[in-house]
């Protein structure tokens, strides 16, 4: 056999895009629940339905600053003819008392108190002289005045919250699967509960391979570029939901990669790499994670039937097999690739839907003059008002283009063009 017929034998097939994605997918399990305190619950997904145990409110309680008052007392009450009414009293938030309302009655009573046996309905301080005897009152004056005058009428229930207005007892208040965010918290809290059953946000580490990169702020030297991959995949991981850990860059070295990973893996749900996967004399992360023992775990490495992104590596390492994405080093493949896949798996191990980036159909604006065949192409570009253009080449390493794109613009395999003016599938961002 020759060799190039025995190349291409041994030549492994390319993977779809969607085939690798089903393969990380099956293999990664929700985070076990644990019970948090509230503020440590904020960005977790609620694994049970929470009901409401009392009425919110409580009690009915008044909307306004203003006097608590039985409406037969005001119905004919205005400006030339005000209702003159005894104040009987003060109530103010969270206060109680015996305190009840009789014919010709009228209390001081602060947003939030309750309404006191008799009310029927809240008069707001604006519409009385506050007891000072002259026009319409501004504010609510000092107590004291033992009279008030009424300049207008007020309707049964008028600026009153009725208890269970917001949810009734026995009421859902927040279904399992809740992400929780700053308003569910607050629900929470409003009924009374501490803590809550939830999956916490995973744990993502992320670090860098290549001897070239320096870290932002440093001085570059003859070779040598700043490291943006891990700022990128750690916002990335960030946003998809997850607490990120930026481990920082491994030179290129497979012990001090593992030791690096092993040092780590105990603060991970997942582990995020990039650089070293492709075919090169210096791609670290290949041959370091090539070769683990079955105790170590098993990470593959596969081409895919994609652009960018086509080097990819995914596996289980530790005795805790914690997931492992190896991504391409470029910048754009690197992004490309976190939202292709290592979002849903963050996103799985939430218990959530793992596919959540909105997808449509739009017009594209000038034409993608070439595309590979047999790779799903993912550009980057503009989208607006059903209209999407591309931004900057096709290039990988054009951080600057992927910086202003808000969208990525899909080339099916079939395809190695696109005319100005026809409609693509586009993946908005954010």
């Amino acid at each position: 056999m020759s060799s190039t017929a025995q190349d291409a034998t041994e030549r492994p097939a390319l993977w779809s895009v969607d085939e690798h994605l089903d393969d990380i997918l099956r293999k990664i399990r929700p985070l076990e629940p644990i019970e948090l305190q509230l503020l440590d619950a904020q960005g977790c997904v609620l694994v049970e339905d929470v009901t409401v145990p009392a009425p919110l409110p409580p009690f009915d309680n008044s909307s306004m600053d203003g006097y608590a008052v039985r409406t037969a007392d005001v119905r004919e009450a205005s400006e030339e003819f005000p209702a003159v009414l005894t104040v009987v009293g003060d109530i103010a938030a969270g206060g109680e008392g015996p305190l009840a309302l009789g014919p010709g009655e009228a209390a001081r009573i602060m947003t939030g108190a309750p309404l006191p046996p008799g009310a029927e309905a809240v008069v707001p301080v604006e519409w009385t002289d506050g007891g000072l005897g002259g026009g319409p009152a501004e504010a609510m004056p000092a107590p004291g005045a033992t009279e008030v005058r009424v300049f207008r009428p007020a309707e049964a229930r008028a600026h009153v919250r009725a208890k269970g207005s917001d949810v009734g007892a026995g009421e859902l208040a927040l279904a399992a699967g809740t992400v929780l965010g700053p308003p569910q918290l607050g629900l929470l809290a409003a009924i009374g509960r501490a803590t809550v059953p939830v999956r916490p946000r995973p744990r993502v580490v992320v670090l860098s391979t290549g001897s070239e990169l320096v870290p932002p702020g440093e001085e570059l030297t003859a070779g040598r570029i700043h490291d943006s991959n891990s700022f990128v995949l750690a916002a990335c991981a960030v946003d998809a939901g997850a607490l990120a850990y930026r481990a920082g860059t491994v030179h290129d070295d497979p012990e001090s990669l593992r030791a690096t990973l092993e040092d780590q893996l105990i603060r991970a749900d997942l582990v995020v790499t990039s650089g070293g996967v492709s075919v090169g004399a210096y791609d670290v992360v290949k041959e370091a994670l090539s070769g683990l023992t079955e105790e170590e775990g098993r990470v593959d490495f596969r081409r895919l039937a994609m652009q960018p992104g086509k080097p990819q590596g995914f596996g289980r390492i530790g005795p805790d097999r914690i997931p492992l994405f190896a991504l391409p080093g470029n910048p754009v493949s690197a992004y490309v690739s976190f939202e292709l896949f290592v979002r849903p798996a963050v996103r799985a191990l939430m218990g959530l839907e793992p596919r959540d980036r909105r997808t449509m159909r739009a017009k594209c604006a000038e034409a993608v003059e070439s595309s590979p065949r047999g790779r799903r192409q993912y550009l980057r570009g503009r989208y607006a008002d059903g209209t999407v253009s591309t931004v900057g080449g096709s290039g990988s390493h054009l951080v600057k283009a992927l910086a202003e794109a808000n969208a990525l613009i899909v080339v099916p395999e079939d395809s190695t063009s696109v005319p100005a003016g026809a409609e693509v599938e586009v993946i908005l961002l954010g």
